[in-house]
């Protein structure tokens, strides 16, 4: 099955998966969907990740985290940039999330990264998801 856009058909996953209590869900893996899943297990919101070298194509396997009372750790997960509508932000411009309780994740010419990073190095670019 051919997907449009990868990055919601992973924060979808990821939102459904959580929903649905289960404990790892997967999806087919690209370069930026690793890196998106490498930043949010960084930042705390899923416990691992991992992939499996398959043909014809690589599968993610993103272990999702609960807290103690049995809640996703991700409260909500959006998508910004859209293949229809893509959002590029300057250095100055980039979104904080939740007055700094979430993140955003940043598509830049020195890679994905978070939202606080890229204004730390200067740097914008396309703002991919939010994430709290």
């Amino acid at each position: 099955m051919s997907v449009n856009d990868p990055i919601s058909d992973m924060l979808t996953r990821i939102r459904n998966a959580g929903m649905a209590r289960q404990t790892e869900t997967t999806m087919p893996a690209t370069k930026i969907l690793v890196a998106i899943a490498k930043i949010l297990k960084e930042e705390g919101y899923i416990e691992d990740l991992r992939v499996i070298e398959k043909r014809p194509q690589d599968q993610l396997v993103v272990q999702l985290r609960y807290g103690p009372d049995k809640r996703h750790t991700i409260r909500e997960i959006k998508r910004i940039s859209k293949p229809g509508l893509r959002v590029y932000a300057g250095k100055n411009e980039i979104p904080r999330v939740r007055s700094g309780l979430g993140i955003a994740i940043v598509s830049t010419p020195e890679g994905v990264l978070t939202g606080y990073e890229a204004r730390r190095r200067g740097i914008g670019g396309e703002v991919l998801c939010t994430v709290w």
